[in-house]
């Protein structure tokens, strides 16, 4: 064996160790969110809807919403990134809504606690960190990416309750009613308008 082959064969188990010393981390942080997949958003519950959304089904359309904005003063990566962790704690402490008697401040201090365990499970590593710092910035609501994605978690959530109307004949007005003129993006404006149209032209 020649020694360049030798010093690749030695990199490479190298590499796979590394992986493998990883490997359990990784998986017993996979399963920690593998309950967003399980746990069905409250609000929905609440209203007596049938086969309601879990949250990773929330945080899965805006995710694909973060996509479609055509805006290049955003950097569009960061803004998916942090659709799809932004409710990442919740796979902790559940999804807990104004309506549950739990106070702002107690939900962000779960949600820390949350953060922290998900983070100490990866050992914080890079990627564990760059998972908290998006999370952190989300819940900070100091950059306009992070107001983009508040304002697609809000538009995700007005436009599944116009598929439930249909789907459950449900009247839902209080979901819409609670965003009303909050939406910043002049594209989810948008998106919003047609929602609303779409739902007068049901009734």
């Amino acid at each position: 064996m020649s020694s360049i082959t030798a010093t690749a064969t030695a990199t490479t188990a190298t590499a796979k160790t590394n992986y493998s010393t990883a490997a359990s981390s990784v998986i017993d942080f996979l399963s920690l969110v593998e309950q967003l997949k399980r746990t069905k958003r409250t609000g929905w519950i609440n209203n007596g809807i049938q086969s309601p959304e879990s949250i990773a089904d929330h945080m899965y359309r805006m995710g694909i919403m973060a996509m479609l904005i055509e805006d290049s003063s955003l950097d569009r990566t960061r803004c998916i990134k942090m659709a799809i962790v932004h409710d990442l704690a919740e796979a902790l402490v559940g999804d807990i809504t104004p309506f549950d008697g739990v106070s702002k401040e107690r939900k962000r201090e779960m949600e820390e606690q949350g953060m922290k365990q998900l983070v100490e499970t990866l050992d914080s590593s890079a990627q564990a960190l760059e998972i908290e710092s998006l999370w952190r910035e989300y819940e900070d609501d100091a950059t306009m990416e992070s107001h983009l994605v508040h304002d697609l978690d809000k538009c995700e959530m007005i436009q599944q309750a116009m598929e439930y109307e249909k789907s459950d004949a449900k009247e839902l007005e209080s979901f819409f009613a609670s965003t009303r003129g909050i939406f910043r993006h002049p594209q989810v404006q948008a998106w919003v308008d047609e929602i609303y149209r779409r739902r007068r032209s049901a009734n």
